[in-house]
């Protein structure tokens, strides 16, 4: 097809592995709040908690009387061992179509806005190999500031990687913007979980297995 791609990076969550489960996050969040003395911590204040901007953080790190730097790590380690509980559970698992990644022959890597010790947990529970480089969200505010859509992570593992023109596979809108945002093409990956999903941006490809990418490289 002429895209002479000299590398693919892969979102994780979605792509590789099946999504954690929306509840298991919210437990995990509510563990945090006991975890730093909160007991009955408002609603709204975990539904933020699960993807928080900085503000909000310290807003409501400032509403129970917590450094927010002492609040997220909580929340971060307790999402760490909620995910790493359920890959052992077998909750949480590959794809199938994930062998199709042995065909290609140019280098990969992973770039999530998952924690990083939770894709680290993932490439060591189900022998991920062939990754040359991988990156999840620090577990700091900072790490907030940059996540997805923000392409700091994807241009860390475009430099490390010393490729100029890498693909990446994702399955949100965040992922195409960030691409967008890095200057590079992006793949749409529609699992089950996102058939009446709605993109406001265009990927470069709309592909339904990870097979389908022997034939963009």
């Amino acid at each position: 097809m002429g895209t002479a791609y000299d590398a693919i990076v892969f979102d994780n969550d979605g792509v590789l592995t099946t999504p954690t489960d929306y509840d298991v996050l919210v437990d995990a969040v509510h563990d945090a709040f006991e975890t730093v003395g909160v007991h009955e911590p408002p609603t709204d204040h975990v539904e933020t908690l699960l993807s928080p901007d900085v503000p909000s953080l310290r807003r409501i790190a400032d509403d129970h009387g917590l450094e927010p730097d002492e609040l997220w790590n909580a929340r971060e380690r307790a999402a760490i061992e909620a995910q790493l509980e359920e890959m052992r559970a077998g909750r949480k698992r590959p794809y199938d179509d994930i062998d199709a990644l042995a065909d290609l022959e140019t280098p990969t890597a992973i770039v999530s806005n998952n924690q990083h010790r939770t894709i680290e947990n993932i490439l060591e529970e189900f022998d991920f190999e062939g990754f040359e480089v991988w990156y999840g969200r620090e577990p700091s505010v900072e790490g907030i500031e940059r996540k997805k859509p923000t392409p700091y992570y994807l241009e860390s593992a475009i430099d490390d990687l010393g490729a100029s023109n890498p693909l990446y596979v994702g399955d949100s809108q965040v992922d195409v913007l960030a691409a967008d945002n890095a200057g590079i093409d992006s793949a749409f990956i529609r699992r089950e979980h996102r058939i009446d999903y709605e993109l406001s941006v265009e990927p470069e490809y709309e592909i339904a297995s990870l097979s389908a990418l022997t034939d963009l490289v």
